[in-house]
């Protein structure tokens, strides 16, 4: 009689925890026969970098030899005969490496209950983390001067700070998003001289802003309109609209000019004066940030009564905590002297060194024909974001700002982008989506249903293209934890570019529909197609990798669902759908399904 699976409503745990448990136990158990006292929840767990080196390895060996007083290598070893006489269905075979790990190769039953999970779970809960929970955060990122159009660098910000967002909410944290506004100061000024002088067909002022754009903007500014408010707003407007083409949003978007008015300026200097911080001297305000390993003092106010720019940071920042007890800044690649004044500052204001911090992101080289692209028309002075997204659209746009570490620079060549080939990432991945649609949709136009998933016989699932996908999806919580713990958002872009490589194998070599596929058979891979898209919803919405608004819905609607019904799209409108997936992704949508 065939194996079935365990009812889709049982109180499933994390499956991540149920196998680490086993192994740690299990060592624990071995190292008892040896003579070594240890807790199984001392003892580490982790996945090898390299499939060939097992599924789990630890390095307890390594970590009790001094206490055993013997070589960590001869203890592995001794520890591997010891689980070799304890036989755990869930182990399949042991051995010992370099200096002394003992790796783990699992049985196929665990990747089989990773189906379940998997399935029985779905996209709300599966991969779902508690560490951030009791915990919030307040992420600040792009925050670029309202003074002209958004550079190449600010979208990769912008999307690096969305996807990090989205990363820590699933992992329990609460997350409060934030762009703060420049929106006083002498660069607005000059950029509002800047409109009124192009206006007016007079020379601009010194310093003054010459682009394109501002001749545009400057056409549609009314007469009666204050320039430097309707130029910061105009040059806002525009930043929201790059930014919200490729689904970045905010909670808050925070006004310096408000902040001001606010008296929260005066109210942080009082604050860090009454906490001895402040000195007067040479006719200035000084913040004694040395004390704090700053290379420097910083000057608060100037001799001429006027602050510095740093006073409404110092005040911003204050307010922050009132929304995240950990404040995070994406800040751009020349700001690595603002990080230790300001986190002096807000030690001096009582926080914990460890409540701020600010990652660095590196700036981003446009490459078309080979050649790289320096300047954008409309400002003649830098690459702005619509560079990329005109050429490419705003969905792959944000793909490719995720492909790789924050604080890397980074190439992005148009044409790979624009290109219908395996080198395209963007292209790789959309490919897998799609043909997790044809599957519903061929299964659809057949007649084919499935069957519920107590009914189905996962140890049929033994065809190594199967196994890897069922390990690529098992890996994915971790992997949403790791970026979280890193902030690294591109571990969750290349988990997805895997999961897509491992689909393309399981599509090619292992056939769901075709006629000589054993009905039993048929059904298990039919729910491990659906285990493949919960795992790309996921994915795709942390990242989020979202190419096109419904696109997901669809591609949900034309694969199986857990009623068991196969598809309720019909076969037109997912061939509509899949043609789109197929020809449009790679700029502006031309037709929608």
């Amino acid at each position: 009689m065939a194996t079935k699976l365990r009812d889709s409503n049982a109180d499933l745990r994390e499956l991540k925890l149920v196998i680490t448990e086993v192994l740690a136990t299990a060592l624990a158990d071995a190292l008892s026969e040896l003579g070594i006292a240890v807790a199984s929840s001392e003892i580490h767990l982790e996945r090898p970098a390299h499939r060939e080196h097992g599924d789990w390895s630890s390095n307890v060996a390594l970590v009790m030899s001094k206490q055993a007083g013997r070589k960590p290598r001869d203890l592995a070893v001794d520890l591997v005969k010891v689980l070799e006489s304890m036989p755990a269905e869930q182990i399949q075979t042991l051995e010992v490496a370099g200096p002394g790990f003992v790796n783990f190769y699992l049985s196929n039953q665990w990747l089989h209950d990773v189906l379940t999970e998997v399935v029985s779970r779905g996209e709300s809960a599966y991969a779902r983390s508690e560490i951030g929970n009791g915990q919030s955060i307040n992420l600040e990122f792009v925050s670029a001067n309202p003074t002209g159009p958004l550079h190449a660098g600010g979208g990769r910000w912008g999307a690096y700070g969305d996807s990090l967002a989205r990363i820590f909410r699933r992992c329990g944290y609460e997350t409060f998003t934030e762009y703060y506004v420049n929106d006083r100061g002498l660069q607005t000024e000059l950029f509002g001289a800047s409109l009124l002088a192009r206006r007016n067909d007079a020379e601009l002022p010194e310093g003054g802003y010459a682009g394109e754009y501002v001749v545009e903007w400057a056409s549609e500014m009314p007469d009666d309109a204050d320039p430097v408010t309707w130029g910061c707003e105009r040059a806002l407007a525009d930043v929201q609209e790059s930014l919200a083409s490729m689904n970045v949003a905010f909670d808050h978007w925070a006004s310096e000019k408000a902040l001001v008015k606010s008296g929260a300026m005066e109210t942080a200097i009082e604050a860090l004066r009454a906490g001895g911080w402040v000195d007067d001297r040479d006719g200035a305000t000084w913040l004694r940030t040395s004390t704090f390993g700053d290379e420097k003092d910083r000057v608060l106010v100037k001799s001429d009564g006027e602050p510095t720019y740093f006073v409404p940071d110092i005040a911003y920042h204050k307010q922050k905590f009132g929304r995240g007890n950990l404040v995070i800044d994406v800040l751009g690649a020349d700001h690595h002297g603002y990080v230790p004044r300001m986190s002096a500052a807000l030690q001096m204001l009582g926080h914990e060194a460890s409540s701020y911090e600010a990652i660095i992101g590196q700036n981003v080289t446009l490459v078309r024909d080979g050649k790289e692209i320096k300047l954008s028309k409309r400002t003649g002075t830098m690459v702005e974001v619509r560079e990329l997204i005109e050429a490419v659209g705003p969905d792959v746009a944000r793909f490719a700002y995720l492909l790789q570490s924050i604080d890397t620079r980074q190439t992005i060549d148009i044409d790979v982008l624009s290109s219908q080939a395996n080198e395209n990432p963007v292209y790789y991945v959309q490919y897998a989506y799609a043909r997790i649609a044809s599957v519903g949709r061929e299964a659809n136009k057949r007649g084919v249903t499935r069957n519920p998933l107590s009914e189905i016989d996962p140890t049929l699932l033994t065809h190594e293209r199967e196994l890897e996908l069922l390990r690529a999806l098992s890996t994915l919580p971790d992997t949403i934890e790791i970026a979280a713990r890193d902030r690294a958002p591109h571990k969750i872009s290349t988990w997805i570019r895997e999961l897509a490589a491992v689909f393309h194998g399981f599509y090619h070599d292992c056939p769901v529909l075709r006629s000589d596929v054993e009905s039993d058979l048929q059904q298990a891979r039919l729910w491990l197609v659906e285990s493949a898209r919960i795992g790309f919803s996921i994915g795709l919405d942390r990242s989020p990798l979202i190419f096109y608004p419904t696109l997901p819905k669809l591609v949900h609607e034309a694969s199986c669902s857990s009623e068991g019904s196969l598809s309720t799209t019909s076969p037109q409108s997912m061939g509509r759908l899949c043609l789109f997936t197929m020809k449009t992704i790679f700029g502006r949508v031309v037709e929608k399904p």
